[in-house]
């Protein structure tokens, strides 16, 4: 993750999904007290622990009398959709990236969390199901897109010529690329 402040919450599930796999419960703990050591209480790592459980991102198993924390699907899920930052530190190549998507009614959920996704990566909606940025995604999203089975109901284009594009350059504070 980068310098951004996020929560205790995002800090865990990053961590979990960096570790991949099961991690005990003191293991997990020491692991984040190293990486944030005069941040993160006990009482705040657990409390933090219970909420992502409730919202069922996480499970505790427990195995020869010790407990684990490992992400569920969705817990994985989310801590993707946390790394899919777009990196919008590199100059523009002078190309937009088009979102098309078309996600069936039955898959809601999915359709939303695309949304989500493209808007916290600084996406224009340019109409319900179209969404526009100069910038390409990290490979945290589409990592993400692939695993949540959402790449199967988009189209990526990169195209390098957009009519009436003066608001979108003057909204991402780009200029038009010499031809």
């Amino acid at each position: 993750m980068s310098n951004t402040q996020y929560s205790l919450t995002d800090l865990i599930l990053d961590n979990l999904l960096n570790l991949r796999g099961l991690i005990s419960r003191s293991q997990s703990l020491d692991y984040m007290l190293a990486k944030k050591r005069d941040e993160i209480s006990n009482r705040e790592f657990r409390q933090a622990v219970s909420r992502l459980q409730a919202r069922k991102l996480l499970a505790i198993t427990e195995k020869n009398n010790q407990k684990f924390i490992r992400l569920t699907d969705r817990g994985q899920l989310e801590a993707l959709l946390l790394k899919a930052k777009l990196d919008n530190q590199k100059p523009w190549d002078g190309r937009w990236r088009l979102f098309i998507f078309d996600i069936p009614e039955a898959s809601k959920d999915k359709r939303d969390s695309l949304r989500s996704l493209l808007k916290k990566n600084n996406f224009c909606k340019l109409q319900a199901s179209v969404y526009v940025s100069p910038y390409p995604l990290n490979r945290e999203a589409i990592s993400y897109l692939n695993q949540s089975g959402l790449r199967d109901y988009l189209r990526i284009l990169k195209i390098e010529e957009m009519d009436n594009d003066e608001e979108l350059l003057k909204k991402f504070g780009l200029k038009k690329k010499s031809q």
